[in-house]
């Protein structure tokens, strides 16, 4: 059995026994039932997930997933693809958006390039050992960039698994070192593009309806970008009933890898928070492949991207926060973390009404 199906295979239901000791200890906090609101549900949900009914988030990690598009050849975007390696280089030297939201948010960063087209630069002054290596970048390139797929395949299937048995070996690495709350993330130029055309291909509805801006197109932009969606579907004609063939054919390295990151991170029992639309395209050819995964996805937010607003719903996933965040990096997914820790800490940490000497609710109040 390969690598892709045994951690399919591993990726079991939530502990009921453990939700069902975690329900009655949330009973019991001093508090009104449900005064807490959606945190409780999530901090139930992070039980189940980890096994325990007093939830900890000590190891946190968010692990960005690079790659080109040759889509990008068709004008789909307001940036060149020269910007992908680019904002790499930034993410290693501390300068990005995430990097400010991972630091505040107590999460390790890692970096994975699965296909950036041009050259990552790392300075002399951050880099450690002979080869220009840096502490948190990972070089499992698939390719340099995919094709073009407004004129043929994106890649091969064959490179598709790879590229999704990268990410598996990814989050076995990041749980190795430690981890009880993995967020992914993304960057590569044309890769709304991608997120459009695979939810176009696993849920029916028409390119018009799924594709937005992405890095602020203006309409004309967006009318081109509709119409090369609809071209990568017409040429390509994927399978919604074999989302590997669609990731293949329409999708990028990067979100094959986050496809893998996302089983191997629930093979695990390790809850994953999804950040904007890029990941939630993942986690539908993730759920395609294995619907026992849904229980271990949190949303972190809901980006102006019609096509995001799709992707939740068929997933089932009511996102935390709507902020009108659209950068991708996995920053909604950081910003989110404050919100999880505060639903593990009131469940594993808060006192019973019996610990505390608090009286609770009369059974019968007239």
């Amino acid at each position: 059995m390969d690598l892709l199906a045994r951690t399919i295979a591993q990726i079991e239901p939530l502990d009921q026994y453990v939700i069902a000791q975690a329900e009655e200890r949330e009973a019991q906090l001093t508090k009104p039932p449900g005064s807490l609101g959606r945190l409780e549900a999530i901090a139930i949900q992070l039980a189940g997930i980890l096994q325990t009914p007093r939830p900890a988030l000590r190891q946190k990690a968010i692990v960005i997933m690079a790659g080109d598009h040759g889509v990008t050849a068709e004008g789909v975007s307001a940036y060149p693809a020269e910007v992908t390696p680019q904002m790499v280089t930034n993410f290693l030297a501390g300068g990005a958006a995430i990097n400010a939201l991972a630091h505040t948010a107590g999460a390790r960063l890692t970096i994975v390039d699965l296909g950036v087209a041009g050259t990552i630069s790392i300075p002399a002054s951050l880099a450690t050992g002979a080869n220009d290596d840096h502490p948190i970048l990972i070089q499992q390139p698939i390719g340099r960039g995919t094709a073009n797929a407004a004129r043929g395949p994106a890649m091969s299937r064959a490179m598709a698994v790879t590229a999704v048995e990268a990410g598996i070996t990814v989050a076995q690495g990041e749980i190795a070192r430690g981890l009880d709350l993995l967020g992914v993330g993304e960057m590569g130029i044309g890769n709304t593009t991608a997120a459009s055309a695979i939810t176009a291909a696993l849920t029916g509805l028409p390119a018009a309806q799924v594709t937005g801006r992405g890095t602020g197109v203006d309409d004309q932009a967006l009318q081109r970008k509709i119409a090369v969606v609809e071209q990568m579907l017409t040429v390509n004609h994927p399978d919604p009933a074999d989302p590997l063939g669609v990731l293949a054919s329409v999708g990028g390295f990067e979100i094959a890898g986050l496809v893998g990151l996302l089983l191997g991170a629930a093979a695990a029992r390790v809850p994953v928070v999804l950040d904007g639309f890029i990941t939630g395209s993942a986690a539908l050819v993730a759920a395609a492949l294995c619907p026992a995964l849904l229980p271990y996805l949190i949303a972190a937010h809901r980006s102006p991207e019609p096509g995001h607003t799709v992707v939740l719903a068929r997933l089932g996933l009511d996102p935390l926060l709507d902020l009108g965040l659209r950068l991708g990096e996995g920053s909604g997914a950081a910003l989110a973390f404050g919100l999880l820790d505060g639903a593990a800490r009131h469940l594993a940490e808060m006192a019973t009404f019996a610990e505390a000497g608090v009286a609770g609710a009369e059974d019968d109040v007239d």
